[in-house]
């Protein structure tokens, strides 16, 4: 069983900084090439909030800093691959030269892989592998030490206030080969904690009320008896949390993955106990970074392989109340305190020190 370093923020702010110094382009470079082209960004999912409010907009930024003359290809597929299938073939007959896919379905995608290879297009798995038919690259953050990290934050946590009782497994979607990993990770995390799973779940699109509705079941069976939920994100998190309050049950320590505002919002206030915090200006220029040379000829930097994919794992960092000033509103952070801190959260915010 691993644990990820305390020191993991800073190497985290340390590789950005790296990768911004070593692969900012000049001003005009990508004109002076001649680089020019489109790029599809294609999107999972709208009950993430994430992709409408960070990974795109920063997406085509950097692509718009390394490519003047670049245009990116935006769709979301709101949880539909047959629509994520029409969004691929419909950014190739645009004249896309490279996709960078976040796949509805991990296994569904491998078809939009061929078929644009096939047409001499290159694909850049973007947070969600596709283990079926290799992409030319992967770019993520390391899921399955996602999944291992937020676990034992919690088994940490349980141990430390001398919890009793089992523990809940909310995992994310089956089609998603990510959550696969997040959930072999849980297991590496859970298994010899001491700590009895009750009950696990794959939650169907990772659909938050869909977790609701299963850990209101689990609930009613093991009432009095769960010490704590890990769940793979935070949407399935505030899910459970959710469950719990209208049972009018206590809400044990709930873990989530994402960062996502609310998620923040209920760790100050106490409700869930951790998140990952996965910059995602970090995967999202990487990623334009990768689809860039990809568009220029070019091979990327490798640094590792899964899934027999060229591949970028980034190393996650697990937030509580107790490093979250530090993490959310640090020199990576996306969130701002007076979006955070709004009057229902204002107490509880200065009571952290966050201003």
């Amino acid at each position: 069983m691993r644990k990820l370093a305390s020191g993991a923020l800073t190497g985290i702010l340390a590789l950005g900084a790296l990768t911004a110094c070593a692969q900012e382009p000049s001003a005009g470079s990508a004109k002076a090439d001649g680089g020019s082209g489109k790029v599809a960004f294609l999107m999972p999912d709208l009950a993430s909030t994430r992709y409408e409010q960070y990974d795109a907009p920063l997406f085509k930024e950097r692509m718009a800093r390394l490519c003047p003359d670049c245009e990116v290809l935006y769709q979301n597929a709101n949880a539909d691959a047959s629509l994520q299938q029409q969004q691929a073939n419909s950014a190739m007959t645009q004249g896309a030269k490279v996709i960078v896919l976040d796949p509805v379905d991990s296994a569904a995608a491998a078809t939009i892989v061929q078929t644009a290879q096939s047409q001499g297009v290159k694909v850049v798995a973007y947070d969600r592998p596709i283990p079926d038919k290799p992409a030319d690259f992967y770019v993520s953050f390391d899921n399955e030490a996602i999944g291992e990290a937020i676990a034992q934050s919690l088994v940490d946590h349980l141990k430390e206030t001398k919890a009793t009782g089992g523990v809940l497994q909310i995992n994310g979607s089956p089609t998603d080969a990510a959550a696969g990993l997040i959930k072999k990770g849980i297991h590496n995390g859970l298994d010899g904690s001491g700590f009895k799973l009750l009950a696990e779940y794959d939650t169907p699109g990772w659909a938050p009320e869909k977790a609701q509705q299963w850990a209101s079941g689990q609930i009613s069976q093991y009432r009095g008896r769960i010490a704590g939920v890990v769940a793979a994100n935070d949407g399935t998190g505030g899910g459970a949390i959710a469950a719990f309050k209208a049972a009018d049950v206590k809400v044990p320590p709930v873990t989530g993955n994402d960062a996502e505002l609310a998620a923040i919002q209920r760790i100050i206030a106490g409700d869930q106990y951790n998140t990952i915090s996965k910059p995602i200006k970090i995967v999202a220029e990487a990623a334009a970074d990768v689809a860039y040379k990809l568009l220029q000829g070019e091979k990327p930097k490798t640094g590792t392989t899964l899934f027999s994919t060229p591949s970028q794992l980034f190393k996650p960092t697990v937030v509580t109340q107790k490093n979250l000033k530090e993490v959310t509103f640090g020199p990576e952070g996306v969130l701002k305190a007076k979006d955070v801190c709004t009057a229902q959260y204002a107490a509880d915010c200065r009571r952290l020190g966050i201003q």
